[in-house]
């Protein structure tokens, strides 16, 4: 496989393994041909093509495969929301100039353009995290005064 360049780090995907990764987040561990069933119409490809598609994606590390009988089963190795992460802070780190602001700035006004909540859930968002910060900070200073290490943890298991 040839090493992409450091100035271009973000995956090759192309519309069909962006379809399969969609699909392998929904319902995991899937075969090939349970895959290439769903495919939405202007996506249908032979079973070869489905084959080779889950290859690449396999050898760029997004998704497992274990072999059962004849056939693997893929399932997602990473979350959608993990995957968007790191494909969002590759596109800043090559953006980026310094300030915050206009990637920011264009964040928001794309996330007002999906629709009237999405700032809303943005904002609840941005709110929670804050809080996690709080409490990060107020269970720091309390380990400081008495020495015993807080087990608070988020136990919602969101992998959104």
């Amino acid at each position: 496989m040839k090493p992409r360049s450091q100035s271009n780090t973000l995956p090759q995907l192309g519309e069909l393994e962006l379809a399969l990764m969609r699909a392998l987040w929904n319902a995991p561990g899937r075969d090939a041909k349970s895959l290439q069933c769903e495919l939405p119409i202007r996506l249908k490809s032979s079973l070869n093509t489905v084959q080779s598609a889950l290859e690449r994606l396999h050898r760029k590390d997004l998704i497992d495969r274990n072999k059962q009988g004849r056939a693997y089963l893929y399932r997602a190795s990473v979350g959608r929301g993990e995957f968007l992460g790191q494909l969002i802070g590759r596109v800043v780190s090559q953006v980026h100039s310094g300030s915050m602001t206009p990637i920011l700035s264009g964040f928001v006004d794309f996330a007002d353009e999906i629709d009237h909540q999405s700032l809303d859930e943005l904002e609840r968002l941005i709110n929670a995290r804050r809080g996690k910060r709080n409490d990060g900070s107020q269970s720091a200073a309390n380990e400081m005064v008495t020495g015993e290490v807080s087990t608070n943890r988020d136990t919602t298991g969101d992998q959104s």
